[in-house]
């Protein structure tokens, strides 16, 4: 399989998502926005990946290349590409399905429960998964659904962790790809968003809470049942 991915910070890259693709020997390509974008044929890669970042979906005139990449994402949704977006990703893609991009009532910021959607067992995404799932946040947004989607997950802060639209399309509010070093980088870089609030962990807290090995677990198990599942219906 060939898998393509759009990066829009220098530290908000793959994280446990590459250490997958590796161990499946799959071809990896990327598109980085910081650096001269360069977005690739429809025809080169099978899987896109959309990763997060610190912007916004709606600052165009602040980051000129969101329109050109919104066009990129609607195409490939188009080309039915199989499509994964996390967080900024998965926000992207709502946007570009119609639903609404706002400010969560409440930032998320460090490790919350997910609950998984009763409506997902059809379509086998988080097959042999439990039906709570502590994951890592890092969000001020959120997004309505976009028509036709099923939800996928909620948290107690955020009612729309997740969705999955015609089956190939896939968008996580949540950072299930999140490991130890990913995490201290966003520390680094995003340290403004902390501050005390109802849903927001401290640093020490968010370093010291170790799942991290559970949750790659999760996102493989996750990334293998997405390739099983879109694969088998082609």
């Amino acid at each position: 399989m060939r898998v393509h991915y759009i990066q829009h910070v220098t530290f908000e890259n793959l994280a446990n998502i590459e250490k997958w693709i590796n161990a499946k020997q799959y071809t990896l390509t990327s598109t980085k926005l910081y650096e001269d974008a360069i977005f690739p044929d429809m025809d080169s890669f099978d899987f896109l990946i959309i990763m997060g970042g610190p912007m916004n979906i709606y600052e165009d005139d602040k980051y000129p290349w969101l329109k050109q990449e919104k066009d990129f994402i609607n195409n490939a949704i188009k080309s039915k590409k199989l499509v994964l977006g996390i967080c900024l990703g998965a926000q992207l893609i709502a946007d570009i399905l119609g639903a609404s991009i706002y400010k969560n009532k409440h930032p998320e910021i460090g490790w919350f429960p997910i609950t998984l959607s009763e409506n997902i067992n059809s379509n086998n995404i988080f097959k042999n998964m439990p039906t709570e799932l502590d994951v890592f946040h890092w969000h001020g947004d959120t997004f309505d659904l976009p028509e036709n989607s099923t939800l996928l997950a909620s948290s107690e802060a955020c009612v729309n962790q997740g969705f999955i639209y015609k089956d190939h399309v896939i968008g996580l509010q949540f950072h299930l790809e999140a490991s130890k070093a990913s995490v201290e980088r966003l520390i680094q870089n995003c340290s403004d968003d902390i501050y005390q609030a109802d849903y927001i962990q401290d640093t020490e807290e968010m370093l010291k809470y170790n799942h991290f090995n559970e949750l790659e677990d999760y996102l493989f198990k996750l990334l293998n049942n997405c390739n099983e599942f879109f694969f088998k219906k082609k």
